[in-house]
């Protein structure tokens, strides 16, 4: 039996988190988890944080920003592959220092095509899956 990858999607729109778990599992290497609360979504994953491999967030959420989830996901495992996606401007100068502090692994602009978030995801689990 082939062992699936973690996926968790942290978006607080319903319909985000949905559409994107449709996307992706033609992906059969994956098991997907959504969640529209971050801290639950944290929870989870702290408690399973050696099975996942990528994390696709938005940033703007209430409870706990993208940028602090994905932060204190890397503190746990520092493998898995972190993606950050937003409909509004970033401040460049923190999400550069994430970027080359290796907190954040790739950037998703809103609104995404999701042959571009499936292409986003294989690359990530391909670049897991090789520090592994």
């Amino acid at each position: 039996m082939v062992k699936k990858c973690l996926v968790a999607i942290v978006d607080d729109e319903l319909d985000i988190v949905n559409l994107f778990r449709d996307a992706l599992s033609k992906i059969k290497e994956l098991s997907i988890f959504t969640f529209t609360d971050p801290i639950v979504a944290l929870e989870h994953i702290r408690m399973n944080k050696s099975k996942y491999a990528v994390v696709v967030s938005d940033l703007r959420m209430p409870g706990i920003n993208g940028m602090d989830l994905v932060y204190k996901i890397k503190k746990e495992n520092p493998l898995v592959r972190t993606l950050l996606m937003t409909a509004f401007e970033v401040d460049d100068r923190v999400f550069e220092e994430y970027v080359r502090n290796k907190i954040i692994d790739g950037f998703l602009q809103k609104p995404l095509k999701l042959r571009d978030l499936e292409s986003e995801v294989h690359k990530q689990i391909d670049i897991y899956k090789k520090s592994k």
